[in-house]
């Protein structure tokens, strides 16, 4: 029996973890379609890649111009200082995925995956782990069939966009990983394609059951090697 290749939908190409989805998904022989939502044209072409330029705070009004798809791949995300404020932060991290999720649920998605972060808490007092917890929280309210979600440590890759800061992070996460053992296994940087491979993975397990999965950050190279 053949079965026919799915769609995906990725929003959040252009990211650190985004770019190697969009990657892995056109090289899958599993997707036949991966509809990228961009603010930008994609300078990537491939016989499989539908490119769609969206403005994300109006997606749900154009939700009609989406395709029904049975994946939905969310990688949004900025920085404060890259947003400009806490408003700005929250719209990218919070109201786009929460509106991506929306449109999924209402076209018929199979399912969708989304990158948080580690230590995300809707509870927590600190502004980013609960921004990254409400977003949990709120996609696992919507009627999605199956919801998986991922929470990287710090990620290692090559960003579009220098980040003093992180980099100097992940050179410290490198060098003290062999050290990192035991209960401090789960707070190890992981590499962003790995992040990737594990979406797609977990997207793909023939056994995985309906419903909300949280996938913390110790979990993913294992799930990535599937």
């Amino acid at each position: 029996m053949t079965i026919a290749p799915k769609t995906a939908i990725l929003a959040g190409a252009t990211g650190l973890v985004g770019r190697s989805l969009l990657r892995r998904l056109l090289a899958d022989e599993r997707y036949g379609a991966v509809v990228a939502l961009t603010r930008r044209p994609l300078a990537e072409g491939h016989p499989k890649l539908i490119s769609l330029v969206v403005n994300f705070d109006e997606l749900e009004k154009r939700s009609e111009s989406l395709p029904a798809a049975e994946d939905w791949y969310c990688a949004l995300g900025t920085t404060i200082k890259q947003a400009g404020s806490q408003a700005a932060f929250r719209a990218v991290d919070h109201d786009y995925p929460l509106a991506l999720g929306r449109i999924a649920a209402s076209r018929g998605a199979a399912q969708m995956m989304i990158v948080t972060a580690m230590g995300a808490n809707a509870g927590s007092g600190i502004f980013y782990n609960r921004v990254k917890g409400e977003i949990e929280r709120d996609l696992g309210a919507l009627p999605l069939p199956a919801l998986r979600i991922f929470r990287p440590s710090l990620l290692l890759g090559d960003r579009a966009q220098f980040r003093t800061g992180e980099r100097f992070a992940s050179v410290l996460m490198r060098a003290t990983a062999p050290l990192m053992i035991g209960a401090l296994r789960k707070y190890r940087a992981v590499h962003a394609d790995t992040v990737a491979a594990a979406m797609i993975a977990a997207a793909n397990a023939p056994d995985a059951p309906a419903g909300k999965i949280v996938y913390e950050n110790d979990r993913l190279p294992e799930l990535a090697a599937r």
